[in-house]
């Protein structure tokens, strides 16, 4: 029996207009806008946000406001549900762990190594944005790890709802694992003010990995 969010989101990729706009969007390296997906379709602005509305119910792509330093009202837009990489054509989180692993190996860096580098390298595109731990909990829900937070002082705590790399997780959870926590610290260091304490790794299948940090303390701050 197929399941209800898969016939939900085939219903919605059925009409053509929407496969388009949900083609557009997967395969853009930024989050699109409703003017450029109206000049794509050649449709009128409300009839492109009818059918981007049909995405969002489907939990095909997410809605989000964005983040605007210049006067004017900020746009809305619209990019792949972490959910749905993978599926339907689009490329997925396989990509991206292949590409890793292929550079760790021609570098000759461990998993560690080679996730604290590219946590690195995306920290520095985020930083001096906002607060890092919102910045990091955005990068998770990007990669689609589907991160639920809890903070007590200066303990921070993610709870990992799901393992966008679970076939390769169950069968070498070393790699993996290593992998995300160098991520994660290359991340907490590049974005600054965050210490990775451990990561605790469940069954990928069923998630529930922890990531632990804690923010560093501020200068003159008081215990």
């Amino acid at each position: 029996m197929v399941d209800d969010s898969l016939q939900q989101e085939a219903k919605a990729l059925g009409d053509p207009t929407r496969n388009r706009l949900f083609r557009y969007i997967a395969d853009a390296p930024e989050p699109v806008g409703v003017a450029e997906l109206t000049d794509y379709v050649q449709l009128n602005h409300n009839a492109v946000r009818q059918h981007l509305a049909v995405l969002k119910a489907a939990d095909l792509v997410i809605e989000e406001v964005e983040d605007r330093a210049r006067p004017g009202r900020p746009r809305l837009l619209y990019r792949l549900h972490p959910d749905a990489s993978g599926r339907w054509g689009t490329a997925g989180a396989y990509p991206w762990l292949a590409t890793l692993l292929a550079h760790a190996l021609r570098r000759r860096q461990d998993p560690r190594q080679a996730g604290r580098q590219d946590g690195h390298q995306r920290a520095a595109e985020l930083s001096g944005t906002g607060d890092p731990v919102d910045l990091l909990a955005a990068e998770m829900e990007r990669r689609g790890f589907r991160p639920t937070r809890v903070e007590k002082g200066r303990r921070v705590e993610f709870v990992l709802g799901r393992c966008p790399f679970a076939e390769v997780a169950e069968a070498d959870p070393g790699t993996v694992c290593q992998l995300h926590l160098g991520l994660s610290e290359g991340l907490a260091e590049g974005l600054g003010g965050l210490d990775v304490e451990r990561l605790v790794a469940k069954d990928p299948h069923r998630a529930g990995c922890r990531l632990v940090l804690h923010r560093e303390r501020s200068v003159g701050a008081t215990a």
